[in-house]
């Protein structure tokens, strides 16, 4: 294990029983791999090394028991540090830890600690003590476990609150969208009915207008009626009368022709012309006739 890698030399070499010694190695990070393939090292001394941070998989070493990170760097220890369950002794002495992570609560194996010649928060250092002897140190693991397990109830107190705050609020919120809906459900249903109101109004409005117009046109009917059937006679006097004036208009025409041709062959010079004789012969003969005749005779001679 070369210094300052960690690598290079076995740590084997440097493992006595139960104790892996690596300390003033100038280490600048922790060997988790090799130290992992020791299970039986139990009790590893990391201290007068150059540690600034420890790596999260440092964690997975729960065979320890004791551990000694004294005289390095160290600002901060891992989140999960409290995975180390079976640790019994931890020396921090002189590192630039402020604060322990939380989860440091749950190392209820823990019997001695050492916080010397750290920058910790005032509360945290008071609850530390000095750790000047055995009894002290062993007083130390102790106060601050049971310090740590409070700040631990009180974030979970917290966590609970915030966690049922945020449910609440999401009951709130879920009650609201329900009232919401409610209402739009609400409001939908009296638009739909006051839709609905409305066509009706308008369907018996249409009806009634329509039966009015039924009654109106049936009025109508009846109205037009009574005078067709008083005046379906008259037509056919009228077509008839119509009929019998064309046929004296005719006869009239016809007589008008015939006293024209008729003063044409007596007064004019075609009375010698083959059919002016004729229709005069024609005239002298039907005036002979009429002469025989009593009323006519009398009344062409009360006419001459």
């Amino acid at each position: 294990m070369s210094r300052g890698s960690g690598k290079g030399l076995s740590l084997k070499d440097k493992l006595d029983g139960n104790e892996l010694d690596l300390s003033l190695c100038d280490l600048n990070e922790v060997p988790v791999r090799e130290l992992a393939a020791l299970p039986k090292a139990t009790v590893l001394d990391l201290s007068c090394n150059n540690l600034i941070s420890l790596p999260s998989d440092f964690c997975s070493l729960m065979h320890l028991v004791k551990l000694d990170l004294s005289k390095n760097r160290l600002q901060q220890l891992p989140l999960d540090f409290g995975r180390l369950i079976n640790l019994q002794h931890l020396d921090l002495l002189n590192n630039r830890l402020v604060t322990l992570p939380v989860s440091f609560a749950q190392l209820k194996n823990l019997k001695w600690l050492d916080l010397k010649d750290n920058p910790l928060d005032p509360v945290l250092a008071k609850v530390a003590g000095d750790c000047l002897d055995e009894k002290q140190c062993k007083q130390a693991a102790v106060k601050v476990l049971q310090h740590m397990k409070a700040i631990q109830s009180e974030q979970d107190r917290q966590r609970q609150q915030k966690l049922q705050a945020e449910r609440e609020m999401e009951k709130k919120r879920e009650a609201e969208q329900r009232a919401k809906e409610a209402q739009e459900r609400e409001l939908r249903k009296r638009e739909k009915a006051e839709e609905k109101e409305r066509r009706r109004r308008e369907y018996d409005a249409q009806k009634a207008a329509k039966q009015e117009m039924e009654k109106k046109t049936k009025k109508e009917t009846v109205h037009t009626r009574k005078p067709a059937s008083s005046s379906r006679a008259p037509p056919r006097p009228r077509h008839k009368l119509s009929w019998s004036r064309s046929v004296l208009r005719v006869l009239l025409f016809v007589l008008f022709c015939i006293l024209c041709t008729l003063a044409a062959c007596r007064l004019t010079e075609l009375q010698h012309q083959p059919l002016c004789v004729s229709v005069n012969t024609l005239y002298e003969d039907v005036v002979a006739a009429l002469q025989n005749h009593k009323t006519l005779q009398n009344m062409l001679q009360h006419n001459s």
